[in-house]
């Protein structure tokens, strides 16, 4: 055992050396054909690729009927081809006029004309209504069934319902200029050097789209719902507490005139009453909850954790009202999209 381990040491320098490298692939990607560019090369290249990468990047994502972006495409996410969004032209000197965008696979011999987001199923693709695996259909729209005596396949649908509640054929894949994300109103985040980002504008992006609470994806939720009261219609964990968290804002010096103790109804209601036998008891609670039920009907508060309340803005075309617009920055086409 002892002749197998390996004594590795490190200099001071080596962790910078590690940063920078890493740092060097996400800014080139394969730009360099596999051979590191040296000193010159790289300040040559970052001088002319990254001033039209901030200019003209495109947002890839994979989106739902409403609008929602279930899927910020990134630099790791695997395509259609089975090869990474990275492995895609992604950087273009001039936006392309025609809409949608392609994106054409870089990878030899790959017939992917362009970018295609497909689920995964735990660690499997989705299958196709012919029941055979996306992997085995042709990489190419409209993905033709490869698979020897499969002859009923016209195209790759699924029946794969995503997370939102919509079947991946209601999903379609867009890609588009930073006005055109800016009109449907979705985060441009920060301009980056690095390669082949997509839609990815921060750590939330890692998300799926019904759990990002940004404009992108569910979105935030209202003054209104946060700061609502506890009430019997509330979760049981956090009504049984509610006393414990009033007695903690009272301690950081917070008193009952203020907003925090609107739900003192919700207190005084939780204690049973003198002589009150248990089946009272419940008896009350449960139609207090029935009138507070029928309360909220008549004036529900939007709850953006529920599939129905989602509320995103609409795609449109790009009006001289866009702010780059005015500057005379952007393009006025209209945004890129694919139901293939």
């Amino acid at each position: 055992m002892d002749d197998r381990l390996v004594d590795m040491k490190f200099g001071k320098g080596s962790g910078a050396s590690v940063d920078a490298y890493l740092e060097y692939k996400r800014i080139v990607g394969d730009d360099d054909g596999g051979k590191l560019f040296t000193p010159e090369e790289y300040e040559e290249y970052k001088k002319k690729v990254i001033p039209m990468r901030i200019k003209n990047r495109l947002y890839t994502s994979y989106s739902n009927p409403s609008g929602m972006d279930c899927k910020l495409v990134g630099p790791e996410t695997p395509c259609f081809c089975t090869h990474r969004y990275k492995q895609h032209k992604t950087d273009f000197e001039e936006i392309p006029s025609t809409r949608p965008i392609l994106l054409p696979c870089q990878v030899k011999g790959c017939p992917c004309n362009s970018y295609h987001y497909v689920p995964l199923n735990g660690s499997q693709s989705i299958r196709c209504t012919c029941k055979h695996l996306a992997d085995e259909h042709n990489p190419k729209a409209p993905f033709v069934c490869k698979r020897g005596g499969c002859t009923k396949c016209a195209g790759f649908k699924s029946s794969f319902t995503c997370a939102c509640g919509n079947t991946y054929n209601e999903h379609r894949m867009i890609v588009e200029t930073a006005d055109e994300r800016e009109a449907r109103g979705h985060p441009l985040g920060q301009s980056t050097p690095y390669q082949a980002m997509g839609g990815l504008t921060g750590f939330s992006s890692l998300a799926e789209g019904y759990l990002r609470l940004d404009p992108s994806g569910r979105g935030a939720p209202s003054e209104e719902f946060l700061n609502q009261p506890i009430t019997a219609l509330d979760n049981p964990f956090l009504r049984s507490n509610v006393n414990s968290i009033k007695a903690h804002h009272m301690a950081r010096g917070q008193g009952p005139s203020d907003a925090l103790f609107d739900d003192i109804e919700e207190r005084v209601s939780a204690v049973k009453k003198p002589g009150e036998t248990d089946m009272d008891y419940f008896e009350r609670r449960y139609q207090e909850r029935l009138k507070l039920e029928a309360q909220q009907k008549r004036n529900p508060i939007p709850n953006p954790y529920t599939q129905a309340s989602v509320q995103v803005g609409a795609r449109k075309q790009i009006e001289g009202s866009s702010s780059r617009t005015k500057s005379g920055k952007g393009s006025q086409s209209k945004s890129g999209t694919s139901k293939k």
